[in-house]
């Protein structure tokens, strides 16, 4: 089914607080419109909006025909306990819920309830063309493709995070829906998922709104962008695709902020015009008290004449300032500044592997001989499941070895993004879970570190764990600021963590003079960060590139 979606004049907010307001978005069949802006602008909340699970303040959302299918990919795919892949899959397809739907129709329409055969019909219709008659057999196809190797009746909870990515991007290339909002797609995908997933999102008939802060995917994907500027407080269309909105926005800001400039020094000259005729105006008025003669008429009224004069230019200039199109200042955005805090300087050796080899679930890596040396920058890359968060772990000693040995050099502190963001996933206050990592530092300065990572009071004070996944992400980045490290070791840092934000981690990894470890799948970053080596991980077994 051909399907459009209307939004008119939408706002939505948290409390007092504004996200957005007056937005207008048609979305039509083939139309793929990526959403962009800064963790918070409450993009997550416009496709819940969209979707229909939360009501805006104001405005409305319409569906045209309003029996049109609309699938809400979530950023992280829950993962329920008792669920198994295979129902997993039913879940993310809508298939379930269309199977539930069935079935009470079917109850009603045997039990002869008035309606219940334009019911059935409807329902009927929705569970087809969802795809329900033939999920399974899909199901079992897509995942084989994908190398999802696990049975689909295994509990989803059993998954490793690379299976369990996956069966997220086999729940999406399953899906029939007739529009797509898609929030967060690329996160923990490799390199081939990632060209899977934009060949299924170029390839849709369906009318699809995505979220994603992977640049290279919305450069191959979206043909508009709209862009919630939180600090604007202003929705912005652009067309042409994502590099085109690049240009268009630096353009824009560019004329925004002469535009504004050009008007207040034109309002700032006219002020001192009139403040300078008043001026002369009181020192006429003066002059004339204080010279003037009691019997001298003709030079009283001279001056006098004078001072109306510069008062009537006065007046004047008062008047062209009225006159002018107040032209608001840009207000500048809010930038993060981030500095990774190096510790001082370990060994010639950071960390080493000699014929390593770890078993886990029927999975073996190596075995693995490896040495890092200070200063190496070194970009670990491979598919799902090959082994490169073990490879990590093994490294850094955290995972014990069924055979050979692993150390790390004197002196080494590290310093971790994981995957997981694990230390902030706890049910204590972030202000108290990050003083916990960082116990010499004074809760003003935790606050004040939290705050220029974007943390305000509203986030310190809440439990970290309902924090959003880029908010703990940003938690994370703050505490390699909070502590000197020499060993960075980060794991799809960009998972999550909006565009002006990714940049800067860039910019400070170019500039952190100690040892790092990358894994990422983020194309861009891979381009962008000054690398000195190259792992490959495929399959347990680790190359040099």
């Amino acid at each position: 089914m051909s399907a459009t979606i209307v939004a008119k004049d939408l706002a939505s907010g948290h409390g007092d607080r504004t996200l957005f307001s007056g937005l207008d978005l048609v979305v039509a069949p083939g139309d793929v419109v990526g959403l962009v802006g800064v963790n918070g602008a409450g993009k997550s909340t416009l496709l819940r909006t969209l979707a229909g699970l939360e009501h805006p303040e104001s405005g409305a959302v319409r569906l045209n025909p309003p029996t049109a299918t609309v699938g809400h990919l979530p950023q992280e795919p829950e993962r329920r306990p008792g669920e198994s892949v295979r129902a997993f899959l039913a879940r993310r397809t809508g298939v379930a819920a269309a199977q539930a739907e069935l079935d009470a129709a079917t109850e009603a329409l045997t039990a002869g309830e008035d309606g219940a055969d334009d019911t059935y019909a409807t329902a009927l219709d929705r569970w087809l063309a969802l795809g329900g008659a033939d999920l399974d057999e899909r199901a079992g196809e897509v995942a084989a493709d994908l190398g999802l190797a696990v049975d689909l009746d295994q509990p989803m909870v059993s998954l490793s995070g690379g299976q369990a990515a996956r069966a997220g991007l086999a729940s999406l290339l399953l899906s029939r829906y007739d529009v797509f909002l898609l929030d967060e797609p690329t996160n923990d995908l490799d390199l081939d998922g990632l060209a899977r997933l934009e060949r299924f999102v170029t390839g849709l008939r369906a009318a699809t709104v995505l979220v994603s802060h992977d640049r290279e995917f919305l450069a191959r994907t979206v043909d508009r962008v709209v862009e919630l500027d939180l600090a604007q407080q202003q929705v912005r269309a652009y067309g042409g695709g994502y590099e085109s909105y690049l240009e268009e926005r630096e353009v824009a800001r560019r004329h925004a902020r002469e535009d504004y400039e050009e008007y207040a020094g034109t309002r700032a000259a006219l002020e001192a015009r009139a403040g300078m005729q008043r001026a002369w105006m009181e020192k006429g008025v003066k002059n004339a008290r204080r010279k003037a003669p009691d019997n001298d008429k003709v030079g009283r009224k001279f001056r006098s004449e004078a001072t109306e004069k510069q008062a009537s230019k006065a007046r004047q200039t008062d008047r062209m300032i009225e006159r002018l199109d107040v032209v608001e200042e840009p207000r500048k955005e809010w930038e993060l500044r981030m500095e990774i805090a190096a510790a001082p300087r370990a060994g010639a050796v950071v960390a080493t592997l000699r014929g390593a080899v770890v078993r886990r679930d029927g999975f073996t890596l190596g075995p693995v001989d490896l040495q890092v040396d200070w200063a190496d920058k070194v970009a670990i890359t491979g598919a799902n499941g090959a082994g490169k968060s073990t490879l990590l772990a093994a490294l850094l000693g955290r995972l014990p070895l069924d055979e050979g040995s692993a150390a790390l050099g004197p002196g080494v502190v590290v310093g971790e993004v994981d995957q997981a963001r694990r230390l902030f996933l706890g049910d204590e206050p972030l202000s108290d879970a990050f003083a916990r990592e960082v116990p010499s530092l004074p809760d003003a300065e935790v606050r004040t570190l939290l705050a220029k990572f974007g943390l305000k009071a509203a986030h310190v004070l809440r439990p970290a764990e309902t924090l959003s996944p880029g908010e703990r992400t940003r938690a994370a980045l703050a505490l390699l600021q909070a502590r000197g490290v020499n060993l960075l070791v980060l794991d799809e840092p960009t998972n999550h963590l909006d565009l002006p934000a990714i940049e800067q981690l860039e910019s400070a990894l170019d500039r952190y003079p100690g040892t790092l470890l990358l894994v990422t799948h983020d194309r861009r970053m891979l381009d962008a960060v000054a690398v000195t080596r190259r792992l490959e991980v495929d399959g347990g077994k680790v190359t040099e590139a």
